[in-house]
């Protein structure tokens, strides 16, 4: 099987694979850019940016891409994202992923800006919603995926019936840890391709602290949990002593609030626990993952370009 290319709108990327927006500056332009220079879709997460420091990241990405595509991912929770998207879209970002809630306003501005909109689904009422109002392409996100949750259903199960809903291209998200997972979305499930986030924090691109990687590196299957968040959805992520706390509903409350979500419980201050995680204070962070991370085989700091490498190495030995 040769890999298709993956077409969203007037875009195409040479290879199926975009990988995931991770918030709070996880993925930013240097992990983007490196990613679309391969002929993937680089993505910066853009939740907790400010406008400026968009622009920057946005322009970072685009000098690495190499004619690549790039694109941002923002959370409809977060209180600036209007603003995070008609930033991206004056910057003429090449496309805009959209998830944790659902925006109705943002088909006008990407159709006024002449920018795709992929809409992050968890089912095929939200997935015929979205492409009636003009989505360009559908991410289904499962339960297995890393980060704030919109379903307790695997990926495999939603896919087929958001499939089957839906002229539009659909990509699979969610547990897809290898090239072997991707060959089963494309082969299986006819998935237009496919979205990893959690293998691309060991890229040497990744701006996360080297704390928050060798937790990563470290993580068995019993590290991986579920909790609770502010922004009112169940998150995925690895035990750290901020998650224990987290878990047993002992978190201390914020301290102040800068009102960054639309909504949010004051459980806890989610936006400082990854601002905290991200720059190496993994201890009062958050460090949200995928399901399936210590399923990786090689859990080595290695440049995004052969991290794709070894996707694409993974899928053809799979049967792709």
């Amino acid at each position: 099987m040769t890999l298709p290319e993956l077409k969203i709108d007037k875009l195409t990327a040479g290879l199926p694979i975009i990988q995931g927006g991770m918030a709070v500056r996880i993925s930013t332009g240097a992990l983007a850019g490196a990613v679309a220079a391969t002929g993937a879709i680089g993505i910066i997460g853009a939740s907790g940016m400010a406008f400026d420091e968009l622009r920057k990241e946005i322009r970072i990405a685009r000098e690495r891409a190499a004619g690549g595509i790039i694109g941002i991912n923002i959370m409809f929770a977060a209180r600036d994202f209007l603003g995070i998207v008609q930033t991206a879209i004056k910057e003429k970002i090449d496309l805009i992923i959209t998830g944790a809630g659902f925006s109705r306003d943002i088909f006008k501005l990407g159709r006024d800006g002449a920018t795709p909109i992929v809409s992050i689904v968890s089912s095929a009422r939200l997935a015929r919603t979205a492409e009636s109002l003009g989505a360009a392409a559908i991410v289904v996100e499962g339960k297995e995926a890393g980060g704030h949750l919109g379903t307790d259903r695997s990926v495999w199960d939603i896919f087929p019936e958001v499939k089957k809903a839906v002229s539009l291209p659909v990509i699979a998200a969610g547990g897809i840890i290898s090239g072997a997972e991707m060959c089963r979305a494309l082969k299986t499930m006819s998935a237009d391709g496919v979205q990893m986030a959690t293998r691309f924090v060991l890229a040497e691109e990744c701006a996360a602290a080297p704390e928050y990687k060798r937790r990563y590196q470290t993580a068995t299957e019993d590290d991986v949990v579920i909790i609770s968040s502010p922004v009112g959805l169940p998150g995925r992520a690895l035990k750290t002593a901020l998650v224990e706390k987290i878990l047993k509903k002992e978190a201390p409350r914020p301290v102040g609030c800068d009102f960054c979500l639309k909504k949010c419980s004051l459980e806890y201050c989610i936006i400082q626990a990854l601002i905290n995680s991200q720059k190496g204070d993994i201890d009062h962070g958050v460090v949200f993952s995928g399901e399936y991370v210590y399923k990786i085989k090689d859990r080595a700091i290695k440049p995004a370009a052969r991290i794709v490498a070894e996707i694409l190495a993974e899928a053809k030995e799979a049967g792709c």
